[in-house]
């Protein structure tokens, strides 16, 4: 059997991260990946303010700077026949003072090339754990099958589920958790973007249709949503009502409502809220998705998740290099990212609640100005209100930083 100390599962942002941090730690860990590169489509693709400071942290600022971008610097909504500003991240405290949309294959890749770096970082391409390895009631490494159908395993100290909601690992390990409902699934496509379009992040809520539009410079990236579990009969009528029921309320989407052919072209993602009780057990810990699986709703997981990793690596690397990591250890981590998840899941639910639940029942209607609920003309109208959705879609509640030994000038 193969050995590693560390044995990271998923090689998504908080897998390639925690990685990265453990191996500047001077622990030998092994990041897996079950595919053969990260080019997937439709993956979160924002990069929030505090992993763009993490990135100046770890040294590699400047090579993100070169990866191509845009920024998101507001968030916008169609009231009374006009493009109005809800939320600005103009005014956040920190250097970088917006979220950067950035293809999630460009980061993932960056951040390869930074493990290639450590002697002690891995990366294994192809390789799909798909059992815990049990040792005395403890999990002890990991089986994996790899895409040319061999099979292998690799024993660790402490392995590490970054699989995300559908995780293999968490299953295996029955882990408990609580869930919440949610009223949507999503739909995601591209629709092209001219250069008179609005720039930045255009929510649309209506009766027809409630839909996030993220500005990616050639294009926009959609998420439409529709009520929960109604994906397969809605399927059954014309794939251009999609964009009918959006350029009802943007009435510039009308040159592209024949844009999609073919249902092919919308992917579907099946929402979940949920939280384990407990995030391990002994010589497993769950990361991100796996720990605590996140709405769409705010685009805050991918954020989140990172500050897992952030903060695991900052508690784990020593006792990993020493030999003496414990469960004592990982729930220091759970304790620590407790309470930031706790929050972003209760302004993910009050969205579900206020915002999101209502449009789907068509009892939002933002065509005039007068008549839009009442929590939207507060955001609108009282600047100190509109910064708190701002700030914690931005930088999140108690934010973590790189420990001392990952960083490099």
């Amino acid at each position: 059997m193969e050995r590693t100390t560390c044995v990271v599962v998923g090689g998504g942002p908080a897998g390639m991260v925690l990685g990265l941090l453990l191996a500047r730690g001077g622990v030998e860990v092994t990041v897996l990946e079950k595919h053969a590169d990260f080019l997937r489509d439709f993956r979160g693709d924002t990069v929030h303010p505090t992993t763009l400071d993490l990135l100046d942290e770890l040294g590699l600022g400047a090579e993100f700077a070169k990866l191509p971008a845009s920024k998101l610097e507001s968030i916008q909504l169609p009231i009374g026949g006009s493009v109005q500003t809800l939320a600005t991240l103009k005014n956040l405290p920190g250097k970088h003072k917006y979220i950067a949309m950035v293809p999630q294959w460009d980061l993932l890749d960056l951040l390869a090339r930074a493990g290639d770096r450590e002697p002690g970082f891995h990366l294994r391409m192809n390789t799909e754990a798909t059992d815990p390895v049990w040792s005395d009631g403890r999990v002890a490494g990991i089986r994996y099958r790899t895409a040319d159908g061999g099979t292998g395993a690799i024993a660790a100290d402490l392995t590490v589920a970054c699989d995300g909601r559908s995780s293999v690992l968490r299953a295996a390990a029955g882990l408990s958790s609580r869930s919440w409902p949610t009223p949507m699934d999503v739909w995601w496509f591209r629709l092209p973007r001219t250069e008179i379009d609005p720039a930045g992040a255009i929510p649309v809520l209506s009766a027809h249709r409630s839909a996030i539009m993220l500005d990616r410079g050639d294009y926009w990236q959609c998420a439409t949503l529709i009520a929960k579990g109604s994906d397969e009969a809605a399927r059954r009528g014309p794939v251009g009502d999609i964009l009918r029921g959006m350029a009802a309320v943007l009435p510039w989407l009308q040159d592209r409502v024949d844009a999609l052919r073919s249902w092919d072209e919308v992917k579907l993602l099946d929402v979940k809220l949920d939280r384990l009780d407990r995030w391990y057990i002994d010589g497993l810990l769950c990361l991100g998705d796996a720990a605590h699986a996140m709405s769409p709703a705010g685009g805050v997981g991918i954020n989140l998740a990172v500050q897992d990793a952030v903060a695991a690596a900052g508690i784990l690397a020593a006792p990993l290099a020493a030999g003496t990591v414990t469960t004592a250890d990982l729930a220091k981590v759970q304790r620590r990212r407790a309470i930031p998840t706790a929050i972003t899941q209760g302004m993910q639910r009050f969205l579900h609640a206020r915002v999101i639940g209502p449009a789907l029942a068509g009892r939002v209607n933002i065509a005039n100005a007068d008549r839009a609920p009442l929590s939207l003309r507060v955001f609108r109208r009282i600047p100190v209100v509109r910064s708190i959705p701002s700030y914690l879609i931005a930088r999140g509640a108690l934010p973590e930083h790189a420990p001392e030994f990952a960083r490099r000038a």
